[in-house]
């Protein structure tokens, strides 16, 4: 325990040293096309997993990566952890996140938040607000954005039961592209709440797209039961994997909130 817990205080360091190198490498890509700030993020989320695997002996496989669809595309993805938000930009050549809006206030962070033309919401503001912001999704993924969102609409500790929200029923229904669904065991490896990061084998797996068109009743109970038993899978072997390499496997927040 000793050892992860030094090896976790150096990679925290390391991330955010390596979080403000690139914000600083991308200072010229504000007055560059989206393209730019793309490229910043995407290569930012690619060191922090390669310095996680150095200083932590924690690697990613990658799984079903040949399923992704071309072009408009809803990538609906289990939400455990922080690490899945940069981990899955590497996939997606016009990736499009809705966030708080308090997000883009940060400076130079959400600067670049607004530059890569992410959604900024007001979670106060009502039912008015889930509708203009789903209209405003669907145009940009109708596009040819690949949209990113987390179902259940916050971080949930592995093993949590599933609470999943309309907003990506919506999104769906309103932009008519396929949706991609995405398991993952990050919670095991980098746990909400805590500093503390894990060695192993974190997993993404893309599951089958689910077709456009399909009616709402059909598509919400389809997704979650993919999502579902794929993470228990992955969640499974995961634990089974830390308690070879360390002899128990990482605690979880029980908590539903992020």
């Amino acid at each position: 325990m000793v050892s992860v817990f030094l090896r976790s205080l150096l990679y925290n360091i390391v991330f955010y040293l390596n979080l403000a190198f690139w914000v600083i490498v991308g200072l010229p890509t504000y007055i560059m096309p989206r393209w730019g700030i793309i490229w910043i993020a995407t290569n930012w989320g690619k060191t922090s997993i390669w310095w996680m695997r150095i200083i932590c002996n924690t690697r990613v496989e990658y799984r079903g990566v040949e399923k992704i669809p071309k072009g408009p595309l809803i990538v609906a993805s289990k939400h455990q952890s922080a690490w899945e938000t940069f981990a899955l930009l590497q996939f997606f050549d016009e990736p499009l996140y809705i966030l708080k809006r308090e997000l883009t206030w940060l400076p130079f962070f959400g600067w670049y938040l607004l530059k890569a033309g992410m959604i900024g919401v007001n979670r106060s503001a009502g039912g008015r607000t889930l509708i203009d912001i789903t209209k405003r999704a669907a145009e940009e993924i109708r596009r040819g954005r690949q949209l990113l969102i987390y179902p259940e609409g916050t971080r949930r500790a592995v093993g949590a039961p599933p609470a999943y929200r309309n907003g990506v029923s919506l999104m769906y229904n309103e932009a008519g592209v396929p949706c991609i669904p995405v398991a993952l065991n990050s919670g095991l490896f980098w746990p909400r709440r805590t500093f503390l990061r894990y060695p192993g084998t974190i997993v993404i797996e893309f599951l089958d797209p689910i077709p456009p068109g399909l009616p709402r009743q059909e598509f919400a109970p389809r997704l979650q039961a993919v999502i579902e038993e794929a993470s228990d899978r992955l969640a499974k072997a995961g634990r089974e994997e830390q308690v070879r390499l360390i002899g128990f496997s990482a605690p979880v927040v029980a908590s539903a909130e992020s």
